[in-house]
């Protein structure tokens, strides 16, 4: 009997120590699960905005996948260092990650590459270029906790005798940037696709050295995923890069980022300082009014006059919002020069063109397309539109209108339409600068939150009828 019991505990003891594993999530399906994401902040992987709304360009591409297989997704959002294991126990059926693919020797499996990009050393633009490898000799480099950077620095580590590497695990990727801006920290390694971004948020930067060979970008799909799920994802990534949804995934994040000067940036961060301080309550107000991000109000307003009240413009339209005569008397403003009535119809008018667009334009298209017609005018536009349905183009999407608007200029395309020659290629400029400085402002700027009215403060204060609420 002792025996027999010896036997049962060895076996038991054996059990113990045997790793447990988990089974592999089922695939997904409209009615029953979902796709389980696992993914970190960041403005290429996944981030929120203001009101909560994620984003980012590998969530956009996982969003369409989604819609393919038609099911929901649920996200989890983790740091760097946790995608892989917790990939390998069974929490997700994709890791997105701006992952490099596998090592030979790893069974990790992955999707075909979706981008190729590299790592790249950024410096303040005061501090001498390095230019060589050999001259990161004693130098201090920061990289965030568990990005692919902090890898290529550990392997470059081995050849460049004295280099430092710090890991930073705190702050988002734009915090270090900012870092080197302000001449806190000397170097730092970013990703080569958010090189524009970073010199339009920190226009103070130069980027200098490559750091790594152009690496592909990957989904990792754990040690034994799905059979049916890795084939579906990785066809979808395939038909992606032929059908141009990728294309347009990358317009919508870098397209208009590459436009603006760093001098345009350095003017316009200076007029924050000096300027919008003034103007502040003009817009606050217009989104009290009009529902649209005050900061975006404050971006048309700035790509139009320059923050300047009193502008003109030799084809007579006026005031820092520019309206046209005609347009300020259909608003019923009294005084085009006056900043207050010109920014409140300004966004009146702005919310009017995204009406005009049609219900099934869908946002962030609609705002573009509508300052595209603020630019042009609705008639143009409409042509414009016309045009893109004559060229098999979406007329609903910025994508393809950013393409369509040029061509308003050519004799060969505005004979044909009833409203004539337009400069679109100017509206197209209009929009793209207009969503860098809103970038911006939304980066160094905190969104407006009316505060309540007087009657739903007290009354909320009471606790007399906390049901109630009576509103201006």
């Amino acid at each position: 009997m002792k025996s027999i019991l010896a036997g049962l505990l060895i076996l038991f003891l054996a059990a113990c120590d045997k790793p447990v594993i988990k089974r592999a999530l089922p695939f997904p399906t409209p009615a029953q699960h979902d796709l389980v994401v696992l993914t970190v902040n960041g403005p290429l992987t996944y981030m929120t905005d203001d009101s909560g709304m994620p984003g980012g360009l590998e969530h956009d591409l996982i969003e369409a996948f989604a819609l393919e297989l038609g099911v929901g997704v649920k996200y989890i959002v983790v740091p760097p260092a946790e995608i892989a294991p917790r990939l390998a126990a069974g929490e997700a059926h994709i890791a997105t990650a701006w992952l490099n693919s596998p090592e030979e020797d790893d069974e990790q499996k992955a999707t075909p590459p979706i981008l190729q990009s590299h790592d790249i050393l950024v410096q303040h633009e005061a501090s001498l270029p390095i230019s060589d490898r050999e001259e990161l000799q004693g130098k201090t480099i920061h990289a965030l906790a568990g990005s692919r950077q902090l890898a290529s620095l550990r392997t470059l580590q081995k050849s460049v005798s004295g280099l430092q590497v710090v890991e930073v695990g705190e702050g988002d990727i734009f915090s270090l940037l900012e870092s080197v801006g302000s001449q806190k920290i000397e170097l730092a390694a970013i990703d080569s696709t958010l090189i524009d971004i970073a010199t339009q948020f920190v226009p103070s930067l130069q980027t200098t050295l490559d750091l790594s060979e152009d690496a592909p970008v990957v989904w990792w799909l754990g040690n034994k995923p799905n059979v049916e799920l890795m084939a579906r994802v990785s066809g979808f990534v395939e038909n992606a890069q032929r059908d141009g949804t990728l294309a347009r995934l990358e317009d919508r994040y870098f397209g208009h980022v590459r436009r603006l000067k760093q001098a345009d940036v350095v003017k316009f961060l200076g007029r924050t300082e000096t300027m919008l301080p003034k103007l502040r309550k003009h817009f606050q107000s217009a989104q009290a009014l009009s529902g649209l991000d005050w900061r975006l109000i404050a971006a048309v307003a700035y790509h139009e006059s320059q923050w300047e009240p009193e502008a003109t413009s030799p084809t007579g339209v006026r005031g820092i919002m520019m309206l046209t005569e005609e347009t300020a008397d259909h608003l019923g403003v009294s005084n085009r020069l006056d900043p207050r009535e010109s920014i409140i119809a300004g966004a009146r008018y702005l919310n009017t063109l995204k009406d005009l667009q049609g219900d099934q334009v869908r946002e962030p298209d609609r705002t573009w397309l509508a300052l595209a017609s603020y630019n042009i005018g609705p008639g143009h536009f409409n042509a414009a539109r016309t045009l893109a349905k004559q060229l098999k183009a979406d007329p609903g999407a910025w994508y393809e209108m950013k393409r369509i608007l040029p061509l308003l200029a050519q004799p060969k395309y505005y004979e044909r339409l009833k409203s004539g020659r337009a400069r679109g290629g100017e509206a197209v400029i209009l929009v793209e600068n207009i969503r860098s400085y809103f970038d911006i402002l939304v980066r160094h700027e905190p969104p407006y939150q009316p505060l309540p009215s007087r009657m739903e403060r007290v009354v909320g204060a009471s606790g007399d009828n906390p049901g109630l609420k009576l509103k201006r």
